[in-house]
C-alpha cells in the first residue's frame, strides 16, 4: 500500500527502491514470527506484485534486494510484472561486518 498510496505517484515517482532484510527465493519476510518457527506472518510474495502500479516508479527506476535467495526467482517476476530489473542474491546474504550485506554462500552471486 505505501509504495502505491504513501505519497501521490503522479508527483512523486520511486527512482530507487533496496530491500534489507530476510527473504527467500519466492518472498520478502518483513518479520520472523515468534508465533510459528523460520516463518513470517507479513511478507510480500510474487503473487502480490501484481497489486504494485507500474506507474508508481520513474522509468529509469532501480531495484535491488539485499535479502537471500532473492536472485533466484523474485528478481525474474518483479521484471516480469514491473517492468525493469532488480538486482538479487543467487545464495545466502550476511549482514554480520556492520556495513552492506555481502554473499555468503560458495558460488554464490548477485544477478538481475
Amino acid at each position: 500500500d505505501y509504495l502505491n498510496f504513501g505519497h501521490d505517484r503522479n508527483q512523486v515517482k520511486i527512482a530507487d527502491l533496496e530491500y534489507f532484510g530476510h527473504s527467500n527465493k519466492a518472498c520478502f519476510m518483513f518479520d520472523y514470527s515468534n508465533q510459528f518457527d523460520s516463518m513470517s506472518r507479513n511478507f510480500l510474495h510474487t503473487d502480490d506484485l501484481k497489486r504494485i502500479s507500474k506507474a508508481d516508479f520513474c522509468d529509469e527506476a532501480s531495484a535491488k534486494s539485499w535479502g537471500c535467495h532473492s536472485g533466484e526467482y523474485f528478481s525474474g517476476v518483479w521484471k516480469k510484472t514491473l517492468g525493469f530489473g532488480m538486482v538479487g542474491a543467487i545464495g545466502k546474504t550476511d549482514y554480520s561486518n556492520a556495513q552492506l550485506p555481502f554473499i555468503s554462500s560458495s558460488g554464490g552471486t548477485w544477478s538481475e
